[in-house]
C-alpha cells in the first residue's frame, strides 16, 4: 500500500465498540481529568486501572468505555493517544490484511482523501511511542 483513504465518521463509534482496553499515558490522564473538571488523582482513582506496567480505563458493566455516549465520545476534545491515532495504530496500517478486517466495523476506511502511508505510519509511530509496552 502507498496510499490509503480515511475520513473519521464522526459519531458512528464503531471504532469504540471493540473489544480491548484504552491504554493510557500521563499525558491522557492529565488532559481527559481536566477536561471533565477533575484532579488528576481524582479522575484516576475513578476511571483508571493502573499497575506498574500499564494504565487503562476502567471498563464498567455492559460498556467498552465509561465516557462513551450515546451521542459519541463524551471526553472527544481531550481523548486519549489511542482513540485520537485510530485506525493508524501499527497493527492495522503495517498489514493490508488487518486494514481490510479493520474497514468491516470503520465506515470510514476507503472514505476521504488519499493518506500517503508514510504520513499513517508517522501516526502509527506516535502510538507505538506514546505505550511502548504494547509494542515490546
Amino acid at each position: 500500500m502507498n496510499a490509503i483513504r480515511f475520513t473519521c465518521q464522526t459519531g458512528c463509534t464503531q471504532c469504540c465498540d471493540q473489544k480491548g482496553n484504552v491504554y493510557l499515558t500521563e499525558a491522557d490522564l492529565k488532559r481527559a481529568a481536566a477536561f471533565v473538571g477533575m484532579t488528576a488523582a481524582a479522575f484516576e482513582a475513578k476511571y483508571v486501572y493502573r499497575t506498574r506496567h500499564e494504565m487503562r480505563f476502567r471498563k464498567p458493566r455492559n460498556k467498552q468505555c465509561s465516557f462513551l455516549e450515546g451521542h459519541g465520545c463524551g471526553i472527544h476534545p481531550a481523548k486519549p493517544t489511542q482513540c485520537r491515532t485510530f485506525p493508524f495504530w501499527p497493527e492495522i496500517v503495517e498489514r493490508k490484511e488487518t486494514w481490510n478486517r479493520t474497514a468491516h466495523y470503520c465506515p470510514g476506511i476507503g472514505k476521504g482523501p488519499l493518506i500517503q502511508i508514510g504520513t499513517a505510519m508517522e501516526t502509527a509511530e506516535e502510538q507505538r511511542r506514546a505505550y511502548p509496552e504494547m509494542y515490546k
